[in-house]
Order: C-alpha cells, then structure tokens, then sequence
C-alpha cells in the first residue's frame, strides 16, 4: 500500500469538484482556514462551475480532478462535496502522475468511488469532513475538521465510542475499506469493487429506504463479502426512510441480520457519515477495532 508523504504546512492543497455542483460560500471559509492555518490552496477552474445538478461538464470535473492528481507540487486533493457523478468520470482517470507523485485524496459520500479506485490501486486516501462542514456555526474548527488534519499530519487516530446495543464483542486487526454504502453496493460486480478478505470493513449511508439497505446487505452477503472479513464498523445512517407498509426491522437488524452468520465484531454508530461529527478515517492503512460492553476502541497508530 502506498501512504503518501503528510502534510506540512506550506504544501499545496488543490480543492476539486468531481460531482455534485457547489456554492462558493461554502468552500470559500474553508479555503480562508488553511491559508491562515499556512497552507497554499488552489482550486480546481470548475470548482464553481455549474451544468445541471454537476459541477460542469464530465470533461471539465474529470480535468480538474486529473490536474490535481498530476500535480508534483499538490500534497492533498480534497472534495468539495459529493452528490451524485463521480462514477461518470472516475473510470477514465489516469494514475501514472500520482503514483510518480503519491498525494492524499479526502472525501465522502460519493468520493466513496475515488476510494474504491484508489483501493484497487493500492494508494491509501481518507474518508473526511468536506469544506462546507469544516467549521462550526461559530465559525471555529469542529471536531472533524481537528481528526481530519491530524490524520493528514500523520498523527494517527485512536477514538472511542460508548457501547452501541446492537454491537458484537471482539477484536480484530486489518486494513481499513469502505465508504458509502450505495455506492459500494453500485461497484459490485466491475473491476473497482471492494476485497474484503481479512480487511475491515466501514459502511454509511443517508436517505435511503429501510429495504433498499436490506437488499445492498443481502447483496454484500450474497457475493462472499463478509465471509473472510476481520471486522464490521457502521457509522451514521442518516435520515433513513420506510414505506406506508413498515419493513418492520430497524437498521441495526437489517445488518445484524446479514452477518448473523459470522463471527468478526461489529461496532455501531460510529460517528462518521452524514452528520455534523464526521471523523476521519484512512481507506488502505491497518487498523485496530476493539468492542467491549462499556466500549469501541478504533485506532490506527501513528507513523513513525
């Protein structure tokens, strides 16, 4: 796996619009942020741009992303938002500059295709706050924000969570994969979708109806992909829907559900996703899960 060199400031950090369209006074506080913080921000010439619910054309947000990941000076590449259109152009990237010249690429939500294509190449990225929700209502840097830059200062991670009802007790070691889980549940069955033998594996999800998540869980079963895995961490499912006729089970049963069968632990409500705490997480580096009746341990050590 390829960790690309972390941050300093001074390095350049290219801000990117590959799918849904963004408004300035969204990214622009983000931007004031890591001048202030010593940083060099560039933003991509379409970060702004507008073309029916896309941030410009797919040619446009496919050569600023392709710019940024070419860029020799570019430390970090991150996402001004998702939505929906990333898997309209990710496919047509090229990797050679980034491999000559390994940079962090940060998102979520539907940069979970940038992850899995990244995966599949073996360059890490991290699964962060985007720069709308950098700061706080009081214009202060929230918790998000704070994981995600020591992450990419290379300070590691180590979070804790209370004890969720539906967790299943256990340790378990491996690299860290995952994302959004429609989005993974759309990979199935191309070249980009995820291996998750003796991996981790870390899903989220928003607006979506209860059986659908049914129906993606079944699916992720139905191809063998809990059958070699090491752990199950679930972050927020947000603003989940039912039908006029209920399903008639809750989140947590769907999913205890479909890996009833295994034995690896499973964490819920871990908090990152959809939600205003959205902490940050490295897609490709080994992590350490640790369940308990008082608590979840999730860490990842710092390099050394």
């Amino acid at each position: 796996m390829i960790i690309p060199p972390y941050l300093n400031p001074g390095d350049k950090i290219r801000i990117v619009s590959p799918a849904g369209k963004v408004k300035e006074e969204f990214v622009l506080p983000a931007v004031e942020w890591l001048l202030d913080k010593g940083y060099r921000v560039e933003l991509g010439r379409h970060v702004f741009d507008s073309h029916f619910q896309f941030a410009g054309t797919d040619q446009q947000r496919l050569e600023d992303l392709q710019t940024a990941l070419d860029d020799s000076e570019t430390s970090a590449v991150i996402c001004s938002r998702g939505g929906y259109g990333t898997v309209r152009i990710f496919n047509k990237l090229e990797y050679d500059g980034l491999f000559r010249h390994p940079k962090w690429l940060v998102g979520f939500s539907d940069i979970t295709v940038l992850h899995a294509g990244l995966n599949r190449n073996r360059m890490a990225s991290v699964h962060g706050v985007m720069p709308r929700y950098f700061l706080n209502s009081d214009g202060l840097p929230g918790e998000s924000l704070q994981s995600l830059m020591q992450i990419l200062a290379g300070g590691g991670a180590s979070y804790a969570v209370p004890a969720s009802a539906g967790n299943r007790q256990g340790q378990a070691t491996g690299e860290l994969v995952g994302g959004n889980l429609s989005i993974i549940s759309g990979l199935q069955g191309t070249g980009y979708e995820l291996n998750t033998d003796g991996k981790i594996l870390f899903l989220e999800d928003i607006n979506e109806f209860l059986y659908h998540v049914d129906r993606m869980m079944l699916q992720l079963k139905l191809s063998g992909k809990f059958e070699k895995m090491a752990g199950l961490v679930l972050g927020n499912f947000t603003d989940m829907k039912d039908n006029d006729s209920p399903f008639g089970k809750t989140i947590s049963e769907i999913i205890l559900e479909a890996v009833a069968e295994y034995d690896f632990p499973v964490c819920f409500d871990f908090p990152a996703g959809h939600e205003q705490k959205n902490l940050a997480l490295v897609f490709g580096k080994k992590w350490e899960l640790n369940v308990t009746g008082q608590e979840s341990v999730f860490k990842c050590p710092a390099d050394q």
